[in-house]
């Protein structure tokens, strides 16, 4: 039923001249989806409050709740289409009512750890895309389907709701941004090993892929109640700098279970890395920043390491942000192992220097939708020099792409030789005793010669071929609809 839900209103926003592509539709969908939420997680309250004897304080007024504005029903559950707006009459509501007074919980919340504050942010960053009020009643009516109360409907609508993030990630050049391939971070948790009671972070967040799965991880550890009040207040932390990233984090991390999200919609690198306090310090790592981004001067003034390469300037962050002893599993071009530029020089001297970079996982290419670099993933921790470096060359035996991307399978034997740090065919050991102190190039060299290449079979490739003109008559068929 979600499914179908999912797809009912994907096609009517396909429809909409204010939506214009797969981006618009998942943020269309998710500030739709939050306030439904809200709805639900406000019922539950109330009625555990009823319970206790107690009276529950709503976050919204009455004529901004959910089954108000949205989805008035009547004696027997029904929705109510005498009392419900439709057209413009929906439109001129939802933008000139609803919108500046969601925005104002920003203003009005106690602190930027509650969900008023959420609340606010989000109503202050995106805005309604949707120009037909019709369009607009036809989708909140699917919404409306969307049940939040059992475990298993949230189960099932962050899968789709995942699916989504996929979709868009898979959408644009800048792919990667939105969308690291959950195998990859699974792999990555497996190795880092995260407990309850330790702080988890993620600078450059995204969609939160990192964090959903590290609760997905570390949720079934939870044995009493204060495990789960941990996982839910005091172990996951993240920062997004665009707006639709964040909205979407959100939004992903509440349908996985975490109900108030410590993300903060900042520019992670505007922060000076001197101003960086003990108690800001997280003991796990996990991220994916964006790189090929270009930092202004003033930004990379907070460095002590100058670039303006978005990933170096990160990669610095993340040292600095981790505690002693803490772990990092962080993903990064290739070329950052091997690049000759000063910057690159001193951050890996820096690395090996302060960190134990004790394992690195060479990607292949196709890892990444919709980006054309190849990615090694760095796992450090931070306190010992490093003095012996652990490579694992990644090899599915088929070239990924869409019609065939990565798996869990295709990471179990990295996940298991890394316990041991074991040598195998695609994995060896290099002594840093040994490596060129004047350029610490750390290029990825399999000293068995590597796995050899594997060339697709004609059906990969015209499977491959079929997909993507698929995908391109279906941008045919939007550009049609919008010029006739």
């Amino acid at each position: 039923m979600f499914e179908q839900a999912f797809k009912n209103i994907d096609d009517i926003l396909h429809k909409d001249a204010g939506c214009t592509s797969e981006l618009d539709y998942t943020e269309q969908s998710s500030w739709l989806l939050f306030l439904k939420y809200l709805d639900a997680l406000e019922d539950d309250k109330a009625a555990e409050a009823e319970l206790e004897g107690k009276r529950y304080s709503f976050i919204l007024s009455e004529a901004y709740r959910w089954e108000s504005w949205a989805a008035p029903k009547t004696a027997d559950g029904k929705l109510d289409h005498n009392a419900a707006m439709t057209g413009d009459d929906l439109r001129d509501f939802v933008n000139g009512k609803l919108f500046p007074y969601l925005a104002g919980f920003k203003q009005r919340a106690s602190g930027p750890n509650t969900i008023e504050y959420k609340i606010g942010e989000i109503f202050s960053e995106i805005k309604n895309r949707v120009q037909s009020g019709y369009n607009l009643r036809d989708v909140i009516e699917h919404v409306d389907e969307l049940r939040f109360r059992a475990q298993t409907e949230k189960h099932e609508l962050s899968h789709l709701y995942e699916a989504k993030i996929k979709n868009m990630g898979n959408a644009g050049r800048n792919g990667g941004e939105y969308y690291t391939p959950r195998p990859l971070i699974r792999a990555m948790i497996k190795v880092i090993n995260p407990k309850i009671g330790e702080r988890i972070y993620d600078g450059a967040c995204g969609s939160a892929g990192f964090l959903c799965e590290a609760f997905d991880y570390l949720s079934p550890q939870a044995r009493k109640a204060d495990d789960l009040k941990t996982l839910q207040t005091r172990t996951f932390y993240a920062k997004e700098k665009k707006s639709l990233a964040y909205v979407i984090a959100i939004m992903n991390m509440i349908l996985h279970g975490i109900e108030a999200p410590n993300v903060i919609h900042t520019n992670t690198l505007a922060e000076n890395l001197a101003d960086i306090q003990e108690k800001d310090r997280y003991d796990v790592i996990l991220a994916n920043p964006p790189f090929g981004g270009k930092e202004r001067k003033e930004v990379q003034q907070n460095f002590p390491i100058k670039t303006g390469e978005t990933a170096f300037l990160f990669l610095q962050h993340f040292m600095k942000s981790l505690k002693a002893g803490g772990r990092a599993a962080i993903v990064i071009k290739n070329t950052f192992l091997s690049n000759t530029d000063n910057a690159s020089v001193s951050l890996r001297k820096l690395l090996l220097e302060s960190c134990n970079l004790h394992s690195v996982l060479d990607c292949p290419g196709g890892t990444f939708q919709g980006a054309g670099v190849k990615t090694v993933v760095l796992f450090f921790e931070k306190g010992t020099k490093t003095r012996k470096v652990w490579f694992y060359q990644l090899d599915p035996g088929r070239s990924l792409g869409k019609t065939s991307p990565l798996n869990d399978d295709d990471l179990a034997e990295f996940v298991e030789l890394q316990k041991t740090f074991a040598d195998s065919p695609k994995s060896w050991s290099v002594e840093v005793a040994g490596v060129d102190t004047t350029t610490y190039d750390l290029s990825v060299k399999n000293p068995n010669g590597g796995p050899e290449v594997t060339l697709r079979t004609p059906q990969e490739i015209l499977d491959e071929i079929a997909a993507l003109d698929a995908e391109s008559a279906e941008v045919l068929a939007t550009i049609r609809e919008l010029v006739a």
